[in-house]
């Protein structure tokens, strides 16, 4: 199911659930669609904020989501921590080093600049850029 955010030809705002997208274009189309204020039929979709469904069935709204987010990346950050050893600026040679076998091959994390990253990557050394939150 869905949940639209309808409006009317007289600017009235309902909601209304469709099994799916192609419902409500079908019954739009037909005019079985009705202002529950007016009784118009001329209908359309009104903006709405995004919903995001999660694992567990609930919605988010576009607040909720960026939360949840905030959430998964504290905790890739924590896991990162926990796992990986930090090299900070040391990152690109550590990275060489690990990929051309002149150090015993672990995880590590730290800091490059785009210029490091593309260089390391046309190597086919693989990295990745993680958005990295403050502890604040």
């Amino acid at each position: 199911m869905i949940l639209f955010e309808l409006r009317c030809a007289h600017d009235h705002h309902f909601e209304g659930w469709f099994k799916d997208n192609a419902t409500y274009d079908a019954q739009a189309a037909a005019g079985e669609i009705a202002c529950p204020i007016c009784g118009d039929t001329h209908v359309g979709k009104a903006i709405m904020a995004p919903r995001l469904n999660k694992a567990t069935g609930q919605s988010l709204d576009a607040q909720g989501a960026a939360l949840e987010m905030r959430r998964m990346l504290v905790e890739l950050r924590q896991t990162v921590e926990q796992n990986c050893d930090y090299v900070g600026d040391r990152f690109a040679d550590e990275a060489r080093k690990i990929h051309y076998g002149d150090v015993e091959e672990r995880p590590i994390y730290g800091e490059a600049s785009p210029e490091q990253t593309a260089e390391l990557e046309d190597e086919g050394i693989a990295v990745a850029r993680l958005p990295w939150l403050r502890d604040n």
